[in-house]
């Protein structure tokens, strides 16, 4: 239901209903340029049966008031009033015959003008329908005079440095208002301007303010016009004047004496150029040797002490007068010349980078080396057989366990380890009482380990005399007790 309301509403505004199924068919909206044509149309939708039309008149409404345009009758035909009688015509011509067809009263609207701009009536008399109407609103468009121009022909550039403007953008009569714009590397400040004309359209100013200089000579500057999604474009080249820019050129901090061949020349940047170079010598007088050449100073003969001196060079042109100086002085020898500061620093930077990658290059190659070794080592570790490994350190035993009872089998397995350096976790104690304490030999590099076999597995008595190592030294027979005998679980560990 939204949408056929939507729809019915549309319709209301396009067309104007009759009771009886008349309408008046009609564009809401036209437009044009100012000079240019424009077609306003108006098609009478008749009834079945048709209805009998007496009249079509065209209006122009303005301000709540209508004025004729043009008026078709099948009896008096068709009349057109004054104002719009040499720009308005009906489009079809069946519309001026002696029997005329009214159902097309479209008009054609010739060379536009901004007081056109209004709205406009098409209404039908019928009978015995009645009147039937619509409407059209014609906007009339004026294209602008777009122009750009230098504020002066020639810029003058001051030593005030003060601001001016260089140049101007107009758009003239626009109707819309156009949007102006600058396009340049040039540094400066823009100014806008708008003035509303009389018959409605708008004028936009632009200015273009900079402090001018030697920097702004040759610059380009573009005026962007914008009008209606239409970019218009206009240029200029600046042209400043401006004083000259005086450097003195040959001297090279090594004059010495009986040095030949040596000037001075005087270049001077100006617009428009340099007419009179004067060279001077700053409290004193050019010396004899020396010959001037346009803008240059030839010092003929050998380099003396006479040369040195404080050169000056006055460079003149319309604008005014520049001075530039430069200050010579005589050695007794040339200088020694090094590399230049360039090589140099050249030079310095690709030792440096050198040395931050062969820096960079050992403490990777160190890295990878560890890496290496310590993989390799990891695997040689991995790759052994049970019997090579390192045997692991003896487990402690609680003191309690030390008083259980021996047997056969921890005897036997006791001696079984053979530790790398059994001097890391085995030590050797003399046990003896005083009559048959041994003196005290010297350490020997490396005793093996003792293993002392259990006394029940033999099949013979043992013998009452005590066991020694071999190479230990021979005990007297005494009567008296016998050493102590211990076994490797009661050695201290």
């Amino acid at each position: 239901m939204a949408m056929l309301a939507s729809i019915w509403i549309v319709l209301l505004s396009v067309t104007i209903q009759g009771g009886d199924g008349q309408s008046v068919q009609m564009d809401p909206i036209k437009s044009g340029f100012v000079g240019s044509q424009v077609e306003l149309r108006c098609i009478f939708q008749n009834s079945n049966p048709p209805v009998k039309i007496s009249q079509v008149t065209w209006q122009k409404f303005v301000n709540g008031t209508k004025q004729n345009v043009a008026i078709a009758n099948p009896s008096l035909g068709v009349s057109v009033l004054p104002p719009f009688k040499e720009r308005v015509t009906f489009k079809q011509a069946a519309v001026r015959h002696r029997t005329p067809s009214l159902e097309d009263t479209t008009i054609m609207f010739s060379n536009l003008k901004l007081s056109d701009e209004a709205a406009y009536i098409c209404e039908y008399t019928t009978f015995p329908a009645g009147n039937r109407e619509n409407m059209v609103n014609l906007t009339v468009f004026a294209k602008p005079v777009t122009h750009m121009t230098l504020t002066t022909p020639t810029i003058v550039a001051r030593p005030q440095k003060r601001k001016m403007t260089v140049a101007t953008c107009q758009s003239a009569n626009g109707k819309p208002p156009s949007v102006i714009q600058w396009e340049t590397t040039l540094k400066g400040e823009s100014t806008f301007q708008e003035t509303r004309n009389v018959n409605g359209t708008v004028t936009v100013r632009s200015n273009y303010v900079v402090v001018p200089g030697r920097e702004t000579h040759k610059q380009k500057l573009t005026c962007v016009v914008t009008y209606r999604g239409d970019r218009i474009k206009n240029s200029v080249v600046l042209n400043v004047q401006y004083e000259p820019e005086v450097t003195i050129e040959g001297f090279d901090d090594n004059w010495y004496l009986n040095r030949k061949d040596v000037s001075l020349t005087c270049n001077a940047d100006a617009n428009p150029p340099v007419t009179v170079y004067q060279w001077k010598l700053l409290n004193g007088s050019l010396p004899s040797t020396v010959e001037i050449r346009n803008n240059s100073l030839i010092f003929k003969g050998p380099v003396t002490y006479e040369l040195a001196g404080t050169y000056v060079c006055d460079a003149t042109n319309s604008i005014g007068t520049r001075t530039g100086l430069v200050e010579v002085n005589v050695t007794e020898k040339p200088m020694a010349r090094g590399p230049p500061g360039g090589v140099l620093g050249v030079l310095g930077g690709v030792v440096a980078a050198g040395l931050l990658i062969a820096v960079a290059i050992t403490v990777f190659m160190v890295y990878r080396r560890q890496q290496k070794t310590r993989t390799e080592t990891d695997n040689d570790l991995t790759d052994l057989p049970p019997a090579h490994k390192p045997a692991p350190p003896p487990p402690k035993k609680k003191s309690g366990d030390l008083k259980g009872h021996l047997t056969s089998d921890d005897i036997q397995n006791c001696g079984r380890y053979e530790p790398s350096n059994p001097a890391e976790y085995v030590s050797y104690q003399r046990v003896c009482n005083k009559d048959h304490c041994l003196e005290s030999q010297p350490a020997q590099a490396y005793l093996p380990p003792v293993t002392f076999l259990p006394q029940n597995p033999y099949s013979q008595p043992p013998s009452n005399s005590p066991l020694y190592p071999p190479g230990y030294p021979a005990q007297s027979q005494g009567q008296g007790e016998h050493p102590r005998h211990l076994f490797p679980k009661e050695q201290s560990v």
